[in-house]
């Protein structure tokens, strides 16, 4: 029933019932007419028969008006200018809930490409061997690391890494992730000079996920390989400004193309959010397992064989509370692959022949809360390069580290992090040319402050004892470094 009909019948109830009430009076006043006097009760019955009628047609109305506030409905049409004011809603009682009006225009959601992230980081490093063999002629061993070029002499500052990502999610069951280094160096631009600041590719594949829960995914594309806890944890999170040499060197630069499953069990996944929301280092958005198919020749080289690298890690963190911890919790896990590789030669192009490449590590991280542990360590067998017969050949590999950490989160410089890290390993160095065997003993220690959590300052002191990754260069170097870093996030 529209709001104009009922003011109309409103007004013409009105106005019989007023009719009804002067015919009387006036009749009363006037004068009596010689003719006979008016029916009065017929024009009383006609009267109540009209306003009987009118119940009936209101009645009809306003159960026309039920069934209709019934059903959802649209918002009502603008009424003209010139159409009178419509009467107050009645009040809604309990008997006769309120209807809810279905919105006309219900909210788009937000495009895929509305959802993407922008974000990364920057380590600005300044690198300086404070004594020890800076320098030394041919044939015989520098102060050299794999972790950071611009460790050697001659050098003041240098930025080791400026990441930029871009990920997030297409759908429900499918996101993206593209990751950037701007800081990367390439040689012989100049009869052997290198140059700095360029692109290189990371990381660049999609999740895919079964389910809504998010806690099954397949990755596709350049990513991490699944191998050593600290390998599969960001350079953005982590203590030590490198990568540890015996776990490191069974995967250089983390990455290669594949596909890897990983699964996270809902217990783990919630240890991990509190730990994340606490403030501590994780290693990542990965599972408690993962295993996977690579290529196996490493980051941004090409294939060059019909075997592929297989990989899988474990890792479990149980809560310490039942021992009188609470809040602790310890990490362990392992991790193993099986490989063939062909190395670079010096000759020019890759060996002829491909090598056995095989790992198995073991892991264990205790958080600091306030003090903690982490350690790995690995064994098996790869490609090294053997002075004596002057090839490569397969040999054992063995290595690994310790670290002692502590988390002071209160201080007039803000919350950080003293840690000591000890290292070691022996075996080659499948990444470099011809393999070359890698002697590494090394104590560092560090501190790390949190001025912002935009800002990290970082600065160590390490005592080594390594042998530089040619196999044209022998003997032990020892020296001490001192490297400062300032990473800002974005």
């Amino acid at each position: 029933m529209t709001l104009a009909r009922t003011a109309f019948f409103r007004k013409r109830i009105l106005a019989v019932a007023l009719a009804g009430v002067a015919s009387p009076a006036l009749a009363q006043g006037a004068p009596a007419p010689s003719a006979a006097q008016p029916d009065y009760l017929g024009i009383i019955a006609d009267l109540q028969r009209q306003i009987d009628e009118l119940k009936a047609t209101v009645s009809e109305l306003q159960a026309e008006r039920q069934a209709a506030a019934a059903a959802p409905v649209a918002a009502p049409p603008v009424m003209a200018q010139a159409a009178p004011s419509p009467p107050p809603a009645a009040p809604v009682t309990a008997a006769s809930p309120a209807p809810q009006v279905a919105d006309a225009s219900p909210k788009k959601g937000k495009a895929w490409y509305e959802k993407l992230q922008l974000r990364g980081y920057t380590q600005l490093r300044l690198n300086t061997i404070v004594s020890g063999d800076a320098d030394a002629p041919a044939g015989v061993s520098r102060l050299r690391t794999i972790g950071d070029g611009d460790v050697r002499s001659g050098n003041n500052f240098s930025f080791r890494r400026v990441r930029l990502v871009l990920q997030g999610d297409v759908s429900d069951y499918l996101s993206l992730y593209l990751q950037a280094d701007m800081a990367s160096a390439v040689s012989n631009q100049s009869v052997g000079e290198r140059r700095e600041g360029f692109a290189q590719l990371r990381d660049a594949y999609a999740d895919v996920f079964p389910t809504k829960d998010k806690s099954f995914r397949i990755r596709l594309g350049q990513s991490k390989i699944p191998y050593g806890w600290e390998n599969m944890q960001s350079s953005s999170n982590r203590l030590a400004l490198d990568r540890s040499d015996g776990i490191n060197t069974g995967a250089p630069s983390e990455r290669d193309i594949g596909i890897v499953a990983y699964y996270t069990p809902d217990h783990v996944q919630d240890i991990w959010d509190r730990l994340g929301k606490d403030g501590q280092k994780l290693f990542g958005n990965y599972g408690a397992f993962g295993l996977g198919a690579f290529n196996g020749q490493g980051t941004n080289r090409t294939e060059t064989n019909d075997n592929v690298m297989i990989v899988g890690l474990a890792t479990w963190p149980f809560e310490l509370d039942a021992l009188g911890l609470e809040g602790q919790v310890l990490e362990l896990g392992g991790s193993f692959y099986r490989n063939r590789i062909n190395p670079e030669i010096r000759t020019g192009g890759v060996s002829p022949i491909d090598y056995k490449d095989n790992r198995i590590g073991v892991h264990a991280i205790l958080y600091p809360q306030p003090f903690g542990l982490q350690a790995e360590w690995n064994w098996g067998r790869g490609p090294e390069f053997n002075p004596v017969t002057g090839r490569i050949e397969e040999r054992p590999i063995n290595g690994g580290y310790v670290q002692a950490m502590a988390r002071v989160r209160r201080s007039p410089l803000g919350p950080f992090y003293p840690f000591a890290r000890w290292q070691y390993y022996r075996g080659g160095f499948k990444a470099a040319t011809n393999a070359p065997r890698l002697e590494t003993e090394e104590l560092e220690f560090g501190l790390e402050f949190l001025p912002t959590p935009a800002l990290e300052l970082t600065v160590t002191y390490g005592f080594a004892s390594r042998k530089e990754a040619d196999e044209r260069r022998f003997g032990q170097a020892e020296g001490e470094l001192l490297r400062i870093q300032a990473q800002w996030n974005y």
